[in-house]
């Protein structure tokens, strides 16, 4: 008995009848009801958002932007919207009513703009109120779980797009205030070169000053030595104004009996006169009279000119024409010539001539003493007033040099003030010279610097605007590169389900097909011919499988893969592992290998990385998935459909073969174990 003939022995009895015929046909047609039609319904679920209802409340007032544009966000977020069409959006008036819409099934979601969003997304213009501007949303998960994943894909698109619409005006202002910066420093620095000049003849005007109250507190000092100067002579001035005032008082004092006195020196100047007339006359006579009696009347003559020269003088002394001494030599002349030797009465009469020419000459005198003295007492009374008038200024000058002096204390003080005054203004121009000296390096580094920076801040033009206001609001930019990529939503599934379709029906092919012929089983055939011999019939309606599907899903779905042939061959492979592990398993096993084989379905279901990545699944599973064959024919279904390295196609259909290998050694040991019958080969514990 050949493989073949076991095959064909085993395909006959399934295909003897319609009824046969017809369990066959759906057998094959069991990965098309499980991986087309599902695939078929989740081929393209986004581009179908459209006909969910979704309630839509646009409540946003409109803001006015710093620079006076109007700003409508929220319509205008609306009427994207809308237009995109993403959802069957349904303007709703209230949120109250959209809310409700959503709890009770009527919207799958409601999304609300309030009225302050356009406000807030202007805010960031004013650095005292800056708010964010929000996208109210809510959501049902009785409605559906995944539809929030989809509303939050979809409000993460639609702030990303406001977001960086609006940070691109924002950034085109600020740009623009930096070429307003960029003008304002230019002018800044203009500004401060000016003022660096400014400064410098500051500086030029302060050093002039500096120089000038230099001077100053040199003349002040000198001002002040004038001062103390005129200040000690007003003193003395004063001084000698009270002495002048004092002794005039004292002149006024004695010129006030000046007229009398002289008066009365007149009126003895005159008696004084007529008695020298009278005795020069009586001079001139004693000489003739002396010859007569010169002997006997000598003495007596004598002794009566000397009373008569004494009574004389005594009155010219009272008079003050003559003083006591010139009376007293007048006297001793007279005596000197009153007693002349007898013997020589010609000497005496010779002195008494001189004598008598000196009387005249006295007499003389005496006239003009008092003629003088007439005249005093003519003048005496204007000498009086004029010495009053005198005396009257002099107290005035004593006031007056009083009154300088003590001004000229009150200027002493002054000048020591001013002194003191010009030494801090001089200080304080030395420092102010010092100042204007550092306030002008100051002024020209503040101008220089100014002129670096004016040149460092940026002055875009509109075209640099314009860009850089876009990279600014969306800096990152993605750039995609995909190596392989899926079509759709269906597409990117479709390796995983077809794989998992492929095991569905081929587990379902045991409820119908025998694993191990019992008619092979009682013959002497080798057990691993009645093994392949089993095995055969698996093989061949699961390729009808495999080909069925693939036919369906590439030419009815427009799956459209890079590999379509290598594609159908991997589905080969993938059948005949599967078949072989299957057939294998049942066959060792019996009716509890079909229980195996559900298992081994659902390890591979969570652990074939079929959605998810495998290696996000708990770490036990990864052992799973690395020794089950689902994993690795599910990573070359995607290589060969969406185009990928096709290097690991070789070692996955190598692995593959090694598990229909496998699947046949487990066949072969149960055409071996179950060569020999007992009694529960006839009669089963358990019949599935």
């Amino acid at each position: 008995m050949t493989v073949l003939r076991l095959a064909r022995s085993e395909l006959k009895r399934m295909t003897g009848g319609l009824l046969p015929k017809l369990t066959v046909l759906a057998l094959a047609l069991v990965p098309l009801l499980y991986g087309a039609v599902y695939l078929y319904a989740n081929w393209d679920p986004y581009g179908r958002l459209n006909q969910i209802d979704a309630a839509l409340v646009v409540r946003d007032s409109g803001a006015t932007s710093a620079d006076g544009t109007r700003l409508e966000a929220g319509r205008k977020v609306a009427e994207n919207l809308v237009d995109g069409h993403v959802f069957n959006w349904k303007t709703v008036t209230s949120a109250a009513e959209a809310d409700q819409g959503v709890s009770d099934g009527t919207y799958a979601f409601a999304l609300k703009i309030p009225e302050d969003f356009s406000a807030n997304l202007a805010s960031p213009g004013s650095f005292d109120a800056a708010n964010q501007a929000m996208l109210n949303v809510t959501t049902n998960d009785a409605n559906n779980y995944l539809l929030g994943t989809i509303v939050d894909k979809l409000t993460t698109a639609v702030h990303a797009t406001v977001a960086k619409e609006v940070g691109e005006e924002t950034a085109n202002r600020l740009l623009t205030g930096f070429g307003t910066i960029h003008t304002q420093m230019l002018k800044a620095s203009d500004g401060a070169g000016q003022l660096a000049d400014g400064v410098a003849r500051l500086h030029d005007g302060t050093a002039t000053l500096h120089q000038g109250t230099g001077e100053l507190r040199t003349g002040a000092a000198g001002l002040y030595d004038g001062e103390v100067k005129l200040r000690d002579g007003a003193n003395s001035l004063n001084d000698g104004a009270g002495q002048l005032s004092r002794g005039l008082a004292q002149l006024k004092d004695k010129t006030a009996a000046l007229p009398a006195s002289a008066r009365q020196l007149a009126d003895g100047a005159a008696q004084v006169a007529a008695g020298n007339a009278a005795l020069n006359a009586q001079v001139q006579a004693i000489p003739g009279q002396l010859a007569a009696a010169e002997q006997s009347a000598q003495q007596a003559a004598a002794q009566a000119q000397r009373s008569r020269v004494v009574a004389s003088t005594g009155r010219l002394v009272a008079g003050g024409v003559l003083s006591q001494e010139q009376a007293e030599a007048v006297v001793a002349d007279v005596d000197a010539t009153a007693a002349p030797p007898a013997s020589a009465p010609s000497a005496a009469a010779s002195k008494l001539q001189a004598a008598a020419a000196q009387v005249q000459k006295l007499a003389d005198g005496s006239a003009a003493v008092s003629a003088g003295a007439a005249q005093l007492a003519g003048t005496a009374p204007g000498l009086s007033a004029a010495v009053s008038q005198a005396s009257a200024g002099a107290d005035q000058l004593a006031g007056g040099s009083a009154a300088l002096a003590a001004g000229q204390q009150d200027a002493v003080d002054g000048a020591g003030r001013l002194v003191q005054g010009a030494q801090k203004l001089d200080d304080g121009a030395a420092q102010l010279e010092s100042g204007a000296a550092t306030a002008s390096d100051g002024a020209r580094t503040l101008a220089r610097e100014l002129a670096q920076g004016a040149g460092k801040i940026p002055s875009p033009d509109d075209a640099q605007k314009n860009s850089l206001s876009k990279v600014m609001a969306d800096p990152v930019a993605v750039s995609n590169v995909s190596q392989a990529k899926a079509g759709s939503y269906g597409a990117g599934l479709a390796p995983f389900f077809l794989t998992l379709a492929l095991w569905i029906g081929i587990f379902m092919l045991v409820q119908a097909m025998r694993p191990v012929t019992l008619r092979a089983l009682a013959s002497n055939a080798p057990a691993w011919k009645i093994a392949v011999g089993g095995w055969l019939p698996f093989l061949a309606v699961s390729a009808v499988q495999a080909s069925l599907l693939t036919l369906v899903v590439d030419a009815g779905l427009g799956l459209n893969p890079a590999h379509p042939v290598l594609m159908w061959f991997l589905m080969l492979a993938a059948a005949m592992a599967f078949s072989a592990i299957i057939q294998g398993v049942v066959a060792l096993l019996g009716s509890p290998g079909k229980f195996v084989v559900l298992i081994l379905l659902v390890l591979q279901l969570v652990s074939s990385g079929g959605t998810f990545p495998w290696q996000t699944t708990p770490e036990p599973l990864h052992v799973v998935h690395q020794v089950l064959p689902m994993g690795y024919v599910v990573s070359g279904m995607r290589h060969l459909i969406y185009g990928a390295d096709l290097a690991t196609i070789l070692p996955t259909v190598l692995g593959l073969v090694g598990y229909t290998v496998l699947g046949l050694a487990m066949s072969t040991a149960a055409v071996r174990k179950n060569k020999y019958w007992t009694l529960k080969t006839l009669k089963p514990e358990i019949a599935v």
